[in-house]
């Protein structure tokens, strides 16, 4: 097992809709680390940047519409196994099939609208990083409270 930086965003609905402190209370719950926070307005570039992968499909320029149209809080969330933990937490991708327990599942019900993305890969989420954050935004800092996360025997 080994420690990740994910890339998490707050979409325009769950700030809109004041999510912004459940949400991030369920990650620091669960363990993992804050590393790195920021509230911004997404640019039309940037947005295009991150979701160029996306570019050809029908939904692109709503979804990058939607993604510009008001804040977003940016989150580095660190811990073992961060991004397939996150990618759990947040649940199936519409909020109508979401499970009930996950962030999508307990807020969401938009097929359209669904409050969260994450990085879905190691190599997406240094990637998107890149994007979001500039160097030393990202900190390093040791929880005063790991051992009691993580099995005390595990080499970290």
């Amino acid at each position: 097992m080994s420690m990740e930086t994910t890339l998490i965003i707050l979409k325009p609905d769950a700030v809109q809709r004041g999510l912004m402190g459940q949400i991030l209370s369920r990650f620091e719950s669960k363990g993992l680390q804050i590393a790195g926070t920021k509230m911004m307005t997404i640019s039309q570039d940037l947005a295009n940047q991150h979701y160029s992968d996306h570019k050809s499909k029908p939904f692109f320029a709503g979804l990058v519409k939607f993604m510009t149209s008001s804040p977003v809080l940016v989150l580095a969330v660190r811990g073992v196994s961060a991004i397939a933990v996150c990618r759990k937490m947040m649940g199936a991708t519409f909020g109508s099939k979401a499970e009930p327990g996950t962030i999508r599942g307990d807020y969401g019900i938009s097929n359209s609208f669904n409050l969260i993305h994450g990085s879905d890969s190691p190599g997406a989420a240094e990637k998107e990083l890149g994007l979001f954050f500039d160097a030393g935004d990202i900190q390093e800092y040791a929880l005063g409270n790991q051992d009691w996360i993580y099995d005390a025997s595990e080499d970290l």
